[in-house]
């Protein structure tokens, strides 16, 4: 059998490889007397090489592909997998969790007043949603608009009203 044919090439396991590994092994031969180690990989350039390699250094290629394996495994296991620093750590500490009951209000009134924006005319709407979830100030909202500033500001005067007779 032709040592280059595709049932030849040794049937590792496929690994999970670190996204920054640049390099593939493989073996061809693997079951004959005589197994050619390959190492694959892409230069700065991006030209694809493929070297036959002594088996020292593939056996050392070869587990230093498990020694990552095994340390990406302990990383999804074993590591909080959000970024901790100083001050969130500070936060979790001294700013405990609010209870459910707090959180479940809180929901309700999040939903509440999300409903009671949606029954407005568009227009006040629109102007309430620019100014307290936008950031922008009456002047910024009337550019936008093609408005006065009063007009601006006496929309939300109106919808700030509509809101609180919704809510009640």
């Amino acid at each position: 059998m032709d040592k280059n044919h595709p049932n030849n090439i040794d049937q590792r396991p496929k690994r999970r490889i670190d996204k920054d590994n640049p390099y593939r092994l493989f073996t061809v031969g693997a079951a004959t007397s005589e197994p050619h180690y390959f190492i694959q990989f892409k230069d700065g350039a991006g030209i694809e090489h493929c070297l036959e390699i002594e088996k020292p250094l593939f056996e050392l290629f070869d587990q230093f592909e498990l020694d990552d394996l095994s340390y990406m495994n302990e990383v999804d296991n074993h590591y909080e997998h959000s970024e901790l620093t100083e001050a969130s750590l500070n936060r979790r500490a001294f700013a405990p969790d609010a209870p459910m009951e707090a959180v479940a209000l809180d929901r309700l009134e999040s939903d509440e007043l999300h409903s009671a924006i949606l029954k407005l005319p568009e227009i006040q709407r629109r102007r309430l949603i620019l100014y307290f979830y936008g950031g922008l100030d009456d002047r910024q909202i009337a550019k936008i608009e093609g408005c006065s500033q009063s007009a601006v500001s006496q929309t939300l005067s109106i919808a700030i009203k509509n809101l609180k007779k919704f809510l009640k």
